[in-house]
């Protein structure tokens, strides 16, 4: 009787032992520590910025660390193509007379962002937020060069211009310029578990400010995407 019990004892424990180590595995090829996501991003000027340019697109890709289904760290690069507002040309224009000239630019963010999200069966909510170095290129489609008593306005700044005692500096010639500054955003998400699939769509929105020179950077992407 005592040798059954034993025997019977020991294939019980066996037997939990190995539903054990299969759910183990099964967690662990279920949760990946590394993780990565690609996306295309529609970034809405705001604040001061929203006076010197349009709607912009561009793109995002991030990798990163999960530290458990909860807490991630990821280290993300953002670019977005700008585009000139009629306002930031106009100053520009009147003193050259010239109302051909347009404008164009570049936003680059790099970030290190932490991400907490509220991991569910199909869709994963999440708040992100981090620091950055952000990099804002702007370019005029021709040279221009300042004569004397140009009344300083914002939108010189934007170009990359400066400005003394109320006036343009006197004699400048720039076709182009550029900005690094710090940074950083905070912004919300949204995950859906793709069925039978490693990957997972996601939207959210962000605000990004940056300190650039002349004017500040003030952004809202909203990006649309894919994690793996």
């Amino acid at each position: 009787m005592k040798t059954k019990m034993k025997d019977g004892l020991v294939r019980l424990t066996a037997g939990f032992l190995t539903f054990l180590a299969t759910t183990l595995c099964a967690q662990d090829e279920s949760f990946q520590r590394l993780n990565s996501n690609a996306a295309f991003t529609i970034s809405v000027p705001a604040g001061s910025t929203s006076k010197y340019m349009t709607p912009a697109w561009g793109f995002n890709y991030g990798v990163g660390y999960n530290f458990n289904t909860r807490h991630s760290v990821i280290g993300e690069v953002m670019w977005n193509r700008l585009y000139a507002t009629s306002e930031s040309l106009a100053p520009i224009r009147a003193a050259l007379q010239n109302n051909n000239i347009n404008g164009n630019g570049n936003l680059v963010a790099l970030s290190v962002d932490y991400r907490l999200q509220f991991e569910g069966k199909v869709s994963s909510p999440y708040f992100i937020l981090g620091p950055g170095v952000y990099y804002r290129g702007a370019t005029l489609s021709q040279r221009v060069v300042v004569g004397n008593s140009v009344t300083c306005t914002p939108a010189w700044l934007w170009w990359g211009f400066t400005c003394e005692s109320g006036l343009v500096t006197s004699h400048q010639s720039l076709a182009s310029s550029s900005s690094i500054a710090p940074g950083g955003n905070v912004g919300v998400g949204l995950s859906l578990r793709i069925p039978d699939s490693k990957y997972k769509f996601y939207i959210e929105a962000r605000y990004h400010y940056a300190a650039n020179r002349g004017v500040p950077t003030h952004a809202i992407p909203i990006t649309i995407g894919l994690r793996f």
